[in-house]
């Protein structure tokens, strides 16, 4: 081990509590990505060191005058409605969600965000655990580090991702609902199966999702594209506070602009 690579290590040490989670033992990223291949996700409790959250958790108040707050309509499959079917279609009913996001660009450079997401220790986990060869940054300065703010009355309305996988970090919770609930693999998008009865019982009560106990501190891996997820409305005045850790599988991919636009209310800039 060089040098740099003990410093490296080191700094990683006073993020991550690494005698739990060893991220360079190829043990701890084979038995988490065995996790996630037969729950379709993965949490680890403690991930974050205690003095890390609450360091996190007044860097985002801090910036939380800067977020942009969004209030979408949106279907359970992220599309547009489809008019060949009724109005009154479960493709085409319509959720609520809303959230606030600071991005990448507004998280400061001496972070702890910043410097966990650019680890090639914590990289190389990542890809490991998911499947990947190697993992890359966005190409523009919104899409890496998002974090997201859930005041009273927010929710994450149910939907399937379009993304493989999402990494997130729970930095504080609400003092009540803000509650992760899902249901595995209730659909098959690579088969084009939607499984519409199956969402419709979801959506109108005749079924019970589970609920991921979630603590701060905790790293989630979680595969969204055929298990269909929300986050109920938060409750009480204490927000809930969200890291979005996102990587691409190839270098160069930016957010199209309409989707930052969308997100975010700019466009930040593009490094591709």
């Amino acid at each position: 081990m060089t040098t740099r690579d003990a410093e490296r290590m080191g700094q990683l040490d006073t993020i991550v509590d690494t005698k739990t989670y060893p991220l360079a033992a190829p043990s701890l990223a084979a038995d988490c990505a065995a996790r996630l291949d037969r729950d379709g996700v993965v949490t680890l409790p403690g991930f974050l060191r205690p003095e890390t959250v609450a360091a996190l958790v007044a860097e985002a108040e801090a910036e939380a005058d800067k977020a942009f707050y969004t209030a979408s309509t949106h279907n359970v499959y992220l599309t547009p409605i489809d008019e060949s079917l009724p109005a009154d279609h479960v493709f085409n009913r319509q959720v609520v969600s809303s959230k606030g996001c600071i991005c990448t660009d507004q998280v400061p450079g001496t972070s702890a965000l910043q410097r966990l997401y650019d680890d090639p220790d914590f990289r190389a986990f990542i890809a490991a655990v998911v499947g990947e060869k190697a993992l890359y940054p966005y190409a523009d300065s919104l899409s890496s580090i998002n974090v997201h703010y859930a005041p009273e009355g927010k929710e994450l309305n149910w939907h399937f991702d379009n993304s493989e996988f999402a990494i997130t970090l729970l930095l504080q919770k609400p003092e009540g609902g803000g509650a992760f609930e899902y249901i595995k693999d209730l659909r098959d998008a690579e088969a084009g199966e939607m499984n519409f009865e199956g969402v419709a019982d979801l959506l109108d009560g005749r079924s019970t999702p589970e609920v991921l106990a979630i603590d701060p501190g905790t790293l989630v891996l979680f595969r969204g594209r055929n298990s269909i997820h929300r986050v109920t409305p938060t409750q009480g005045g204490r927000k809930r506070i969200l890291v979005v850790l996102a990587y691409n599988s190839e270098p160069g991919i930016a957010l199209s602009e309409s989707a930052r636009m969308t997100f975010y209310g700019r466009l930040g800039q593009s490094y591709a």
